[in-house]
């Protein structure tokens, strides 16, 4: 991709949207969840760029350290840079751990019964992981006049709908959706984020295992992003196939009509 000339440009242009949305709406903060990948380290330090008010927030649940050790690394180095930047760290693992203990079980005319089929399912169990971290953003931003701050790509976003809905899709504003995977790698570099955060192979981080995004999707972010410019490639299978499957997603709910 080769769509943007000037990132010095660009980072200015987002922040000035940032602005105007923060004084159009009179809101009070911005509020980013920061997970150690490169899509909410630049979300959170182009907020932290715009001079208001800004919550940052790491949510480890049981997470790999390399994650936890750069969200919160990230975190508290805005935090440290920026006067208006807050650091809340929330461990949802506790929390998890009792929602899925107690979805496992049903009260019934004898008494408790296990339901082990409710909570078994990998990719339900993770999906549920996204949704405690954006009620747990909702919860700050409605505690601070706020609104939830989107960190996803345009691949994930528009091309392969890459997201939990009502998890990290559930958003108020979304500066970067526009942004191909390799547009937001060099944002990052121009706005000087971590040098670890810019090599870590992305991974959502929900899952009991370190697979990557390229391991679930089955195709690198450049090979999705050719296959989203120009129609073919050696991503374009891939690109179809998740399209196709994550439509609803993508698209406004469904709404019967009179």
């Amino acid at each position: 991709m080769n769509r943007i000339k000037n990132y010095q440009k660009l980072s200015e242009d987002i922040i000035m949207w940032l602005r105007d949305y923060y004084y159009q709406y009179a809101l009070k903060s911005f509020v980013v969840g920061v997970s150690g990948g490169i899509d909410s380290a630049v979300v959170s330090t182009l907020c932290a760029e715009t001079g208001l008010p800004t919550y940052v927030v790491t949510m480890p649940l049981y997470s790999k350290a390399s994650n936890t050790e750069l969200s919160e690394a990230h975190a508290k180095k805005l935090s440290n840079q920026y006067e208006d930047v807050i650091h809340y760290n929330v461990d949802l693992s506790d929390t998890y751990t009792q929602l899925i203990s107690s979805i496992g079980m049903h009260t019934s005319s004898d008494g408790w019964t296990h339901n082990r089929d409710l909570i078994t399912n990998e990719l339900a169990n993770a999906n549920t992981k996204s949704r405690l971290r954006m009620v747990t953003l909702y919860q700050v931003a409605g505690a601070k006049g706020g609104i939830v701050v989107g960190t996803g790509n345009k691949v994930e976003d528009y091309g392969v709908g890459f997201y939990t809905k009502y998890g990290d899709g559930g958003v108020d504003i979304a500066p970067i959706a526009d942004l191909y995977k390799t547009e937001v790698w060099e944002l990052g570099r121009y706005l000087k984020v971590d040098q670890r955060i810019i090599n870590a192979k992305p991974t959502d981080g929900l899952w009991n295992d370190s697979r990557t995004d390229e391991d679930q999707l089955g195709a690198s972010y450049e090979e999705l992003e050719e296959a989203m410019e120009t129609g073919k490639g050696s991503g374009l299978e891939v690109l179809q196939k998740f399209n196709s499957r994550n439509k609803h997603k993508m698209e406004p709910i469904p709404t019967f009509k009179l």
